[in-house]
């Protein structure tokens, strides 16, 4: 028993030493949790109040609450006695060749954190980016997916996306439709104006502000081209543009004006 007195008075110090910073470690610890979940339920209430999207709200609470976690956890340790500088220098070590390793995939994580944050364009929009013409159907953490005008499903990278120019069609409420229909020069311009202004009044899809209009936009080769430019809502773009356009063609050969072919004048020289 004498020899083992050593040995057990060395223990009962070091439980005398560690006690305390154990049971401060603990408390901190338990405290420090609390103050994690109070401040993620803040998060999320004010997230939803900013309107951030539904699908990025989780996702960053869960993030910022892992990254308090790991603060708490290294004080923890600090307070216990156990040297944190290699262990940070690991953990910025090993965050640095993950990072190179999937550098890529970030920066599509990152812009879909912009997008989501800045909102260029929300689900039902019609864009176009990336020579891409599409309605965007779904916007996740790292793509966006759009279903094209010919019902395709086309997937865009968020970190490209969110570098590039993006044209929202939907943003104002209202898009022009271009048109252009040509007459021969032999046909009375202000006659042909105002058949083609009277389609685009009287179709039910066609907006009355702005104003339909027709003018003049070139004089080619076989004919005097008018451009036609009706507005419309986003949604009603196609039926606008090919129903129009059959309007005008039907409405012009009811009323005998002409649309011509393409002509080329061929002038013979006699021979001496």
């Amino acid at each position: 028993m004498e020899k083992l007195q050593p040995y057990i008075t060395n223990i009962w110090n070091n439980v005398i030493d560690y006690a305390p910073k154990i049971l401060l470690a603990l408390i901190t610890l338990w405290i420090g949790l609390k103050i994690v979940g109070w401040i993620a339920r803040i998060l999320e209430k004010q997230f939803k109040s900013s309107g951030v999207d539904e699908s990025l709200r989780p996702f960053l609470v869960n993030l910022i609450s892992w990254i308090l976690k790991v603060m708490i956890f290294i004080s923890v340790a600090s307070i216990i006695g156990i040297q944190t500088t290699s262990f940070v220098a690991i953990l910025g070590a090993a965050g640095l060749a993950v990072g190179l390793a999937l550098q890529g995939t970030l920066a599509n994580f990152a812009g879909g954190v912009l997008i989501m944050i800045f909102k260029p364009f929300k689900v039902g929009d019609l864009i176009e980016a990336q020579g891409q013409l599409g309605e965007v159907r779904e916007i996740q953490i790292f793509t966006t997916i759009l279903a094209s005008l010919e019902n395709k499903k086309v997937i865009i990278p968020n970190g490209v996306l969110s570098n590039d120019n993006i044209v929202n069609y939907t943003e104002l409420g209202k898009i022009r439709v271009d048109l252009s229909v040509g007459i021969a020069y032999s046909e009375d311009i202000d006659k042909a104006k105002k058949l083609l202004v009277d389609v685009m009044q009287q179709h039910d899809k066609v907006l009355d502000s702005p104003a339909p209009f027709v003018g003049v936009e070139a004089l080619a080769d076989s004919s005097v081209n008018l451009a036609v430019r009706p507005y419309c809502l986003p949604k009603d773009y196609w039926d606008v543009y090919f129903s129009v356009l059959e309007a005008c063609k039907k409405t012009l050969d009811e009323h005998q004006v002409n649309i011509p072919f393409p002509q080329l004048d061929v002038h013979m020289k006699p021979n001496d």
